[in-house]
């Protein structure tokens, strides 16, 4: 019990802290204040280093939504991981996580951003290979290398910032690198978000542990990309390409990845492919300039995605810390309390009337069809609302309704550590969304459309509930099974982790296999290490051959030879 020690008194402590800074949120929420505080540290070469702090609606309320999910998730590891000899490393690295995303929320400074920026990825890529396997050192590896991308273009943007005297991003103005840089910031913000062609880190990072998954694929490391495009909108809006370029990322993605999700039989995968697709829906607000949306929406799906991810950890761990959805089924019985919650979580992610969901996807929908975006467009969002309807229900009826497939003398018991936080973050999901829209200040604009338009989305609802049904009664039929080039590639996420890994790394893979045989094992080992061994013993042989044993000898010609090298290598 001693380990747990650390566990508890974090996230009572982080629970303290919130309700510290509840006061000030109001003040803040209430009078619609931006607060900024510049301390002026040093000036090298007339650019002064200035330590700077934002507190706005948007950080304050996220950051309260972090801490949140963050006590909640510490909370559930108390008895998803009790059994962890290293459950304190847990701990403190969930701590430094949280601090991370902090200093990216509060501090508009680049160089504080991207120590921010760095260091998710670095918590990150230790949780994912946490346990020390090769299928989480693999998945570590593709995590830490597509986020290290953004990591270098933040770092050349501020470089390229330097003639403007200073790293705020409040301040920044047009200039002519401001065409290099747009481009970099954006670059960056997709590859946190794994939008495509960066997509393919955000399913194989599941192998971490399951709080792990509630805290990155929820509210931290994902949306880390879209808070900093949302933090620097008012300046990379002005450029027309922007707009373009993200729209059709995004709309890719949200395509992509709910086929995925359709065809996957892991539960973690669904979910984080899921995320990836709301992820595409929050870019695409950003892209149609309603920057506010989509933080609306980043708010609300951290808290129901959270939900889910504890929720499936409650059913990993009754089934014997299985994942495949073929071997999981009839929870409703066994877990009263989790299953309802899995069942308000999805419903609140497809959108359904008056959850947290529906608030900010129904308000997307309808700022697009009022303003009169490209009709290819529309009908994504429209068809990406059905397939997220289909794969939601399709986990709900297997999960809670199907078959029962673990072993006969299971006990499924639902603890009150599990239920405390599934039960506080189910509450908050439910009313965040109208809290949000109501409180948060933020503009809305008033829109007109005709009530069969608005009755689209809920037909959607309905007919991706049908198709997942039927789908479900007659998968024996289906096409996939007996087309497996078909579900390879549905399976496959359009070959994305084969070109976004094996494909990048095979040739230098090949080429340092071949300097390892020509080079380190091969003329560099004959003529350094092993070949100077070699010339010495040789040396001494041939001194013992032909002179008398004699202990001095060896001394003395030891030191003879060591002081030789030495003078051959200063004069080389």
């Amino acid at each position: 019990m001693n380990k747990l020690i650390l566990q508890k008194s974090s996230y009572k402590i982080i629970w303290i802290l919130i309700a510290f800074i509840l006061l000030p949120t109001f003040n803040v929420l209430i009078n619609n204040s931006i607060n900024l505080y510049e301390w002026e540290i040093t000036t090298m070469f007339s650019s002064p280093i200035i330590f700077t702090i934002l507190i706005d609606p948007k950080g304050i309320i996220f950051s309260i939504i972090v801490l949140a999910i963050s006590a909640n998730v510490l909370h559930f590891s108390s008895i998803y991981m009790r059994e962890d000899k290293f459950i304190n490393r847990f701990t403190a690295l969930v701590i430094l996580f949280v601090i991370s995303i902090n200093m990216l929320i509060f501090f508009p400074h680049f160089i504080i951003i991207l120590l921010g920026w760095d260091g998710l990825g670095i918590v990150s890529f230790i949780l994912v290979v946490y346990y020390q396997d090769p299928k989480s050192l693999g998945a570590g590896i593709i995590t830490a290398l597509i986020n290290r991308i953004g990591d270098v273009i933040l770092l050349l943007s501020i470089a390229w910032t330097l003639n403007q005297g200073h790293w705020n991003i409040l301040y920044i103005w047009s200039s002519n690198m401001n065409y290099i840089q747009v481009p970099c910031i954006v670059l960056a913000g997709i590859t946190k978000s794994a939008q495509i062609p960066f997509s393919s880190w955000l399913p194989a990072a599941i192998a971490a542990p399951t709080p792990v998954s509630a805290l990155v694929h929820s509210s931290t490391l994902v949306t880390a990309g879209v808070f900093l495009l949302i933090r620097f909108h008012p300046f990379i809006r002005k450029f027309k390409e922007f707009g373009t370029l993200i729209l059709v990322i995004s709309v890719t993605t949200i395509i992509m990845a709910g086929i995925r999700a359709s065809t996957e039989c892991d539960i973690k995968k669904i979910i984080a492919l899921s995320t990836l697709s709301q992820l595409g829906i929050i870019m695409a607000r950003i892209g149609i300039n309603i920057s506010n949306m989509a933080y609306f929406h980043i708010s609300t799906h951290a808290l129901f995605k959270a939900l889910l991810f504890i929720c499936a950890g409650k059913i990993i761990i009754t089934f014997s810390h299985r994942t495949d959805l073929r071997w999981i089924g009839n929870s409703l019985k066994s877990l009263p309390v989790t299953s309802s919650c899995i069942l308000l979580s999805r419903m609140s992610l497809c959108g359904f009337p008056f959850l947290a969901g529906f608030y900010s996807k129904d308000a997307i929908i309808e700022n697009i069809v009022f303003y009169s975006f490209n009709r290819l467009i529309i009908l994504i969002f429209y068809i990406a609302v059905g397939i997220t309807t289909f794969y939601s229900i399709r986990i709900i009826l297997i999960t809670l309704w199907g078959p029962k497939n673990r072993k006969p003398f299971t006990q499924a018991i639902e603890e009150n550590n599990i239920k405390l936080p599934i039960i506080i973050l189910s509450t908050i999901s439910v009313i965040m969304g109208s809290i949000i829209l109501w409180i948060f200040p933020f503009y809305v604009s008033i829109t007109h459309i005709s009530q069969n338009i608005k009755n689209v989305p809920l037909l959607l609802i309905m007919i991706g509930l049908l198709l997942s049904w039927i789908t479900r009664i007659f998968i024996k039929k289906s096409i996939i099974i007996y087309k497996p080039k078909i579900h390879f590639y549905l399976c496959g996420m359009w070959f994305m982790s084969q070109l976004s890994s094996q494909f990048i790394i095979k040739y230098p893979l090949i080429l340092s296999h071949q300097y390892l045989k020509s080079s380190d094992q091969a003329w560099i080992e004959y003529i350094l290490a092993q070949g100077t061994n070699n010339i010495i013993t040789k040396i001494f042989n041939r001194v013992t051959k032909f002179y008398p044993s004699n202990p001095s000898l060896y001394l003395s010609s030891s030191v003879v030879i060591f002081t030789a090298l030495i003078i051959l290598t200063r004069l080389l």
